[in-house]
């Protein structure tokens, strides 16, 4: 029930409807603590040498700090292994989203096992992939398309959206990066009215074009992270009954089981993983045995 979001109180008082047995907010406390140790143990597990994919976003939460409610960063990684499965390698609480955080995530993942991972997808926070190639230098970094068109179109008049979307779209669906940078040049002189849009996919152009070198099929899996995204909206379902939580431990207990359940479903390697792992080989057959 709580792996499922359900408040103490709610389970307090579905116990005591079947059961007829009173059952205390510490208690459920107690119960569910028992889980802490195997989580620790999680945190801690060894990891893959390699992954070929490797996605990182953060979701926050409210926390109550003495006295105080502040909002906490939980940073999370999800990889795709040499074999095309999904596994969550890491949940951390920190403060609110930061590069300098991130670091610390990286270099966990390194002192656990991972040597190598062949490209990293993340959102537009500043200076993420310095962080990157300070643990991982030979990762191919891909900002996510998706997060830069909401950072670049949320001022944007509702009578122009439509429109201006339209164009942008041309930038990053068209099959190579010599046709986008033109595209972009086009829209740029359209839509002269919005400079930062333009100038802000120029200034961050290296690492929002990284999957233009890939096939369709890798494409498709990278240049978004709608892969931790979808991962991070069943979390907030399950927290969505605590809009504060009183310490970090309470906040892992119910990610930590969430995640148990939403990942027993990830039996199967992606769908055409065969494609894409020959691929893989082709561009990294220098880092790949």
């Amino acid at each position: 029930m709580y792996a499922k979001g359900m408040s103490t109180a709610d389970i307090e008082e579905h116990i005591t409807d079947l059961y007829g047995i009173e059952i205390s907010d510490s208690t459920i406390s107690r119960i569910t603590d028992k889980i802490l140790p195997v989580v620790k143990e999680w945190q801690q597990r060894p990891l893959c040498e390699i992954y070929s994919m490797v996605f990182l976003d953060a979701i926050h939460f409210h926390m109550r700090s003495e006295g105080r409610i502040v909002k906490e960063a939980v940073y999370i990684a999800i990889g795709i292994d040499m074999e095309g499965f999904r596994d969550v390698i890491g949940m951390w609480i920190g403060e609110n989203e930061s590069a300098k955080f991130w670091l610390s995530v990286l270099n966990d993942l390194k002192n656990r096992g991972t040597n190598d991972i062949l490209i990293v997808c993340v959102d537009g926070l500043t200076g993420f992939p310095n962080a990157i190639e300070a643990v991982f230098p030979k990762a191919e970094i891909q900002h996510c398309i998706i997060h830069q068109i909401r950072n670049t179109t949320k001022f944007v008049s509702y009578k122009d959206i439509k429109a201006l979307m339209a164009d942008l779209k041309k930038v990053y669906t068209v099959p190579n990066e010599e046709t986008a940078l033109y595209e972009l040049d086009a829209f740029e002189e359209k839509w002269h009215k919005y400079p930062k849009i333009a100038a802000s996919w120029k200034e961050h152009w290296s690492t929002l074009s990284t999957y233009f070198k890939y096939s369709q099929e890798v494409r498709t899996l990278i240049y978004t992270t709608n892969q931790i995204e979808n991962f991070n909206r069943q979390m907030r379902r399950v927290t969505k009954s605590k809009p504060v939580f009183p310490t970090d431990d309470s906040l892992m207990k119910i990610l930590y089981l969430a995640m148990m359940d939403v990942t027993k479903k990830w039996t199967q390697s992606r769908r055409g993983w065969g494609i894409i792992h020959s691929q893989l080989e082709i561009y990294f057959s220098d880092r790949l045995n």
